[in-house]
């Protein structure tokens, strides 16, 4: 009984200290005539508001959507945490979050004959609501005087990587370098952001996104790019990020990339 209540003790510490940690990403929204987007930020420590800083805007998954402007930070939150990369990567970092009933990119899901879903994705076209106010705010964010304009990063998950790559090419002249995780892209829009560094990874396992969608714009990047990287999970489903975010050389190569 007294290792049941001491397990339970050392679990509710730990959940305590991981909430009271994500409670250094301040609350803050972008609202300008019809865009309005919410997310949280993270300063570096002993910010100074006269030097300039790189930053990041990291895009969550279909499963944190909402409206709680909390959940966002489930995956990808404590990375930036760390601090030996908050002391060596002094960066700002954004996590935008997508609401309910809205995607970062345009896709569209159909299912087959045996229930199993599909996705398919848009060459061109206008940018969803929410996309539309993410680039209103990538945009207010640049203007601010503590920001380096030659470290502009994105990186995203599932649904996020979908909105990295079409961030990417609807902004392509902002961003120095890009992480995109178990995503995916119409391979004709490959194009738009050929020329930005980019490290792909899929889990080669993953039944939610096809890996092909990463193989496919990968081996088109090699051809046409400047840049890219990509690291195929032999063993990872689609929580690829976990082996991601332990991969030592992760954010030294993002933040290694200027414009």
């Amino acid at each position: 009984m007294k290792k049941i209540i001491l397990t339970t003790c050392i679990l509710f510490s730990v959940l305590f200290l991981n909430a009271q940690d994500l409670k250094k990403y301040d609350k803050g929204s972008y609202i300008k005539g019809k865009d309005s987007i919410y997310y949280r930020i993270l300063f570096p420590e002993n910010f100074n508001p006269d030097q300039k800083y790189p930053i990041i805007f990291f895009l969550h998954g279909s499963g944190e959507r909402g409206n709680d402007n909390a959940s966002q930070l489930v995956h990808g939150g404590k990375l930036f945490l760390k601090n030996d990369l908050r002391k060596n990567f002094p960066a700002i970092v954004v996590f935008p979050q997508c609401p309910s009933n809205d995607f970062w990119a345009n896709a569209n899901f159909e299912k087959d004959a045996k229930g199993k879903r599909r996705i398919s994705f848009v060459e061109g076209g206008k940018p969803t609501k929410i996309m539309h106010a993410l680039q209103g705010m990538v945009k207010n964010f640049l203007n601010k005087p503590y920001i380096n304009k030659e470290q502009v990063y994105v990186g995203g998950l599932s649904m996020g990587a979908m909105g990295t790559y079409e961030l990417l090419r609807r902004e392509r002249r902002k961003f120095a370098a890009a992480i995109a995780i178990c995503g995916g892209d119409n391979t004709n829009n490959i194009k738009k952001y050929q020329k930005i560094p980019l490290w792909i990874f899929h889990g080669a396992k993953d039944d939610v996104v096809d890996p092909v969608f990463s193989i496919a714009i990968a081996e088109r990047l090699k051809t046409v790019g400047d840049e890219v990287k990509f690291t195929l999970y032999p063993n990872a489903n689609h929580n690829s990020w976990d082996s991601a975010f332990a991969e030592p050389e992760l954010l030294p190569w993002l933040f290694s990339h200027k414009k």
